[in-house]
């Protein structure tokens, strides 16, 4: 069976990768954010986001 398109399949995860770690695993994406959670910790003030009790 032909696939439809001609571009090449890639992973799926893999186009998912943390930007700072390049890791896969616990990727947030919400708002575009594209960091895993571990990277997330590290720089979520320098990104802007406030820890609330």
């Amino acid at each position: 069976m032909k696939r439809q398109t001609e571009r090449p399949m890639v992973a799926a995860k893999r186009k998912r990768a943390c930007r700072y770690c390049r890791t896969y695993r616990g990727v947030i994406r919400k708002y575009g954010l594209m960091i895993c959670r571990r990277c997330f910790v590290e720089q979520a003030g320098a990104l802007g986001f406030k820890k609330y009790e």
